[in-house]
């Protein structure tokens, strides 16, 4: 069984994926970290370099390189589901959780993180919370594809552990 994670940058993907594939004693995948690793160069710097689009399309040839894992949890990046025909692919490889926080709580969550953001890097801290809800209305659509749909405030591990099992008992 592959496990997506899916949601908005900051949201904790990454964060609850190691966690949840340690309580299920699968493996654990970060698609994000998956693209540096094979090709040598971080995500905001192959953005700098090259452009979104080229971007889009590795990352969608990683995705569907998932979808041969079993056993896994699978943090995909903040833009994956939103492009091509990635949310349907990741709906029909596996069971999909969607990571969902609030935009203020967004907003505060990325001004801490230590990883820089390709698509934020240009935006003021005067900007940020309406860059967010404005990229989030456009992301909602894909998101809320999800299987299930989780809130990132005051998650409880036991609570989603028994709601994916549930899931799994149902597949």
């Amino acid at each position: 069984m592959r496990i997506y994670l899916i949601g908005y940058m900051a949201s904790g993907k990454s964060n609850l994926g190691r966690h949840l594939a340690d309580k299920l004693d699968y493996a654990f995948t970060d698609t994000d970290y998956l693209f540096e690793e094979r090709f040598r160069i971080s995500v905001l710097d192959f953005f700098a370099k090259y452009d979104e689009a080229l971007f889009r399309n590795l990352e969608r040839m990683l995705l569907y390189e998932t979808t041969r894992q079993d056993d896994v949890v699978i943090s995909t990046g903040g833009g994956t589901p939103c492009f091509f025909d990635n949310m349907h692919l990741i709906n029909q490889a596996g069971i999909s959780i969607y990571l969902h926080w609030e935009v203020a709580d967004l907003v505060s969550r990325l001004k801490t993180v230590r990883r820089k953001r390709p698509l934020l890097k240009d935006v003021s801290p005067g900007e940020l919370e309406s860059k967010v809800a404005a990229h989030l209305t456009l992301r909602e659509v894909f998101y809320a594809q999800a299987h299930l749909i989780i809130e990132g405030k005051g998650l409880n591990m036991d609570d989603l552990l028994e709601r994916i099992k549930t899931r799994l008992n149902r597949d």
